[in-house]
C-alpha cells in the first residue's frame, strides 16, 4: 500500500499562538480517515497547508511520496470540499456550470452527467444554484471536486446547516466513493458517531496530534473518548 499523505513534524506558528505543534501521522492509500479536534484545533490550518493555500510551516507534507514544497504535480489528485463554499446567491450559474468549473481539461459533458447521477443530482444540471438546499448544493460541490477523478478527496466539516436526511445520503455516497472507487477521503467532521460509521481511522487535533490509529482502537477506549470530549469541552469554554 502506498503512503497517499505523509505530514511530518507539521508546525504552524502565528505570531501569537502556534496553530500546529509538531504534528505527524500517515493516511495509507484508500484509508478514509476522520479528523476530529474542537474549534481552534487547527484543522483549517492542516488543510490549509496541505493544499498549498499556506506555505509558511515547518515540516514536510507529501502526497504520494513528493514533498508538495517541491512539485505541485500532486495537486490534481486532490479534490477539496471547502466547509462553507462562498458563492453570489443570484450568480446565474446552474448545477453543470459549477460542476464544469471542477473540470481541467475541455469540457468532457459525459463525465459531467455521470458525476451528476453519482451524487443523485442528474435532475438538477439546469436549475440555478441559488435555488438549490443545503443538501443539494453541498453535493453539486462536491461533484464539482470530484469531476476529475481525485485519488484524494478532503472535505472540511461539510455537514454543517444540512438536514438530516441530506446528511445520511451524503455519508453513503462517501462510503461508496471510499469502498468502490477507493478513493482515500480525509474528512474533519465534530459528529463523533458520524466518524465511528464511516472512517477506518481517526485523528484527534487539538493543535498537537493526541490520537492517531484505527477508529476501532478509539472509539472502543472509552478513557480516550472521555479525555477528548473533555479537552473539546475547554476549548469550547475558553472560546465562549
Amino acid at each position: 500500500m502506498l503512503n497517499a499523505v505523509e505530514i511530518s513534524h507539521l508546525t504552524v506558528k502565528y505570531p501569537d499562538i502556534k496553530a500546529l505543534d509538531d504534528v505527524s501521522f500517515v493516511v495509507k492509500e484508500g484509508d478514509f480517515l476522520g479528523i476530529i479536534g474542537p474549534n481552534g484545533a487547527g484543522k483549517s490550518t492542516l488543510f490549509d497547508s496541505m493544499l498549498g493555500l499556506n506555505t509558511k510551516y515547518d515540516g514536510t507534507i507529501k502526497f504520494f511520496g513528493q514533498d508538495i514544497k517541491k512539485s505541485k504535480k500532486y495537486h490534481k489528485e486532490i479534490g477539496y470540499v471547502p466547509q462553507n463554499p462562498v458563492f453570489e446567491k443570484n450568480f446565474p450559474a446552474t448545477v453543470s456550470d459549477v460542476v464544469r468549473m471542477g473540470l481541467r481539461t475541455e469540457s468532457d459533458e459525459n463525465k459531467i452527467d455521470e458525476i451528476l447521477q453519482q451524487l443523485w443530482i442528474h435532475e438538477l444540471r439546469n436549475r440555478r444554484i441559488g435555488e438549490l438546499s443545503g443538501g443539494q448544493l453541498q453535493r453539486v460541490f462536491i461533484a464539482k471536486a470530484l469531476v476529475n477523478n481525485p485519488k484524494i478527496l478532503i472535505l472540511d466539516e461539510p455537514v454543517t446547516g444540512v438536514d438530516q436526511q441530506s446528511i445520511e445520503l451524503f455519508f453513503s455516497i462517501l462510503k461508496e466513493l471510499n469502498s468502490k472507487q477507493k478513493i482515500t477521503i480525509i474528512w474533519s467532521s465534530h459528529d463523533l458517531d458520524a466518524v465511528n460509521k464511516l472512517a477506518n481511522h481517526v485523528a484527534c487535533l487539538n493543535r498537537t496530534l493526541f490520537f492517531h490509529g484505527e477508529s476501532e482502537k478509539f472509539f472502543s477506549d472509552d478513557a480516550l473518548v472521555k479525555q477528548y470530549s473533555e479537552a473539546s469541552m475547554q476549548e469550547h469554554m475558553h472560546h465562549h
